[in-house]
């Protein structure tokens, strides 16, 4: 039997390219539940246009070795790379983009256009997802934050990124701490004075406009429902964004996926 070959682009766990028989849903049913390498947890991946070359991936070679198994199965996996995917992987070629539950469920996202006029100013919580992971407080916008974390001039970027943010009102959760030191926080091992005293900082010194808040984003323990405005892949001359669907719009396209957010 002849099957489809598919390029996707895993952006969490990991970031690799890898070849696949598998169409988009049953690899990320694959990847979370049904791999012999099991893995618990989130997976985001884009599926990239299969007539993608760039010279840093073995990728012709590699793909006249995906054939199915002797019993017929399709070729779930095969790896094409695992180091400075994204970096080389251009923007153009990325076509949607898959959240994927750790039960399985998974749900396609197309590229949109950002929001204008929601520019500097406003602290946003911002998530890197690949290759740094860190959790950051900044005073940037949406599109701004991935420039500045990709400039060759910042000591903690990369040449391109995968990032999002969460949905917080940094301002008002600092105010409702204040009151309540028991309200919970809202991202994973990180304690809510932490972010206050990155918000006191901020506010406070004109020539700040960013802090660390974590090492790690920890994306795998923070829910779908938090994340914001969506996705963007980012680097210093080209950007690409993928808007995160509403909770309505889901539930009518994806139900099981709604329900395991």
């Amino acid at each position: 039997m002849e099957y489809d070959i598919y390029l996707y682009m895993i952006l969490h766990p990991n970031n690799a390219l890898v070849a696949s028989q598998l169409d988009p849903v049953r690899f990320a049913r694959h990847y979370t539940t049904g791999s012999s390498r099991h893995y618990r947890g989130k997976v985001i991946f884009a599926e990239v246009d299969p007539s993608f070359r760039d010279p840093f991936f073995r990728i012709d070679e590699i793909l006249r070795t995906v054939k199915p198994h002797e019993d017929g199965r399709p070729k779930a996996t095969k790896f094409i790379a695992s180091y400075r995917v994204l970096e080389h992987v251009d923007f153009d070629a990325i076509r949607r983009l898959y959240l994927t539950s750790q039960e399985g469920e998974c749900v396609g996202i197309d590229a949109g256009t950002p929001e204008r006029g929601d520019g500097n100013g406003r602290l946003r919580l911002f998530a890197e997802i690949t290759p740094l992971r860190m959790l950051v407080l900044s005073e940037h916008g949406f599109e701004d934050f991935g420039r500045y974390i990709t400039s060759p001039t910042n000591p903690k970027s990369a040449p391109k990124q995968f990032y999002t943010s969460i949905d917080l009102d940094v301002a008002a959760y600092v105010n409702e701490f204040e009151r309540n030191p028991f309200k919970p926080s809202p991202a994973p091992d990180v304690h809510p004075s932490t972010l206050r005293d990155a918000f006191i900082e901020i506010t406070t010194y004109p020539e700040k406009h960013h802090k660390g808040i974590a090492l790690d984003s920890r994306l795998d323990q923070i829910s779908y429902k938090l994340i914001g405005t969506g996705f963007m892949f980012s680097s210093q001359d080209a950007a690409k964004f993928f808007p995160m669907p509403s909770p309505e719009e889901i539930e009518e396209r994806a139900y099981k996926f709604w329900r395991t957010m």
